[in-house]
């Protein structure tokens, strides 16, 4: 577990099933899905079939849980792009608009990246975004993060096409920005 103030990330557990389901999966087209990747398909599943993969979502390494004064609101997550050179990208999910635009991304990003640095082998983090996601963009220029890659015109979505960008930080970059105190997280555990 990782805290920030108010904010925590930590693994998953049972009693974090439901608020998740209702964040992710109730509805057919939540708000957080038009700034989520919103070219992939996403739909409804009842909570009956969300809970029957408990055993791929409780307690597992690469996803956990973001949580505001004991509320579930989002998670944090991250898959290997190639695992044996130890490239990883990672994942945020504000689902609750509520803690849109207010700081909350970057704070549970910040603890995620610590957290992967801390133990796994890496030299490298990032993410994948798109152009539309202008808040996303900002989360990782504010942490200090390189747009490494810009692919013009790769998604369509609405009749538009948008770019997809990689940002990324190195270890050592991280090293420094948490000496340098200009991380905007209180790093604990």
């Amino acid at each position: 577990m990782y805290r920030d103030n108010n904010l925590v990330i930590r693994p998953i557990i049972e009693d974090d099933l439901k608020p998740l389901w209702e964040l992710m999966y109730k509805e057919d087209s939540p708000e957080w899905k038009k700034w989520d990747a919103p070219y992939f398909e996403h739909k409804a599943i009842t909570y009956l079939e969300y809970y029957a993969n408990k055993s791929t979502i409780l307690d597992q390494e690469d996803k956990w849980v973001i949580e505001i004064d004991g509320s579930v609101i989002g998670t944090v997550s991250y898959y290997w792009e190639h695992k044996p050179s130890n490239w990883l990208e990672m994942g945020i999910g504000i689902y609750n608009p509520d803690y849109w635009s207010g700081g909350i991304g970057t704070r549970a990003l910040c603890l995620w990246i610590e957290h992967l640095f801390n133990t796994l082998p890496l030299v490298r983090v990032g993410y994948t975004t798109w152009s539309g996601n202008e808040r996303m963009v900002k989360v990782g220029e504010k942490i200090g993060m390189t747009m490494e890659a810009r692919l013009r015109k790769c998604r369509f979505y609405n009749g538009t096409y948008y770019d997809s960008i990689r940002m990324g930080i190195l270890k050592e970059e991280w090293t420094e920005l948490k000496k340098s105190d200009k991380l905007i997280v209180n790093i604990g555990q």
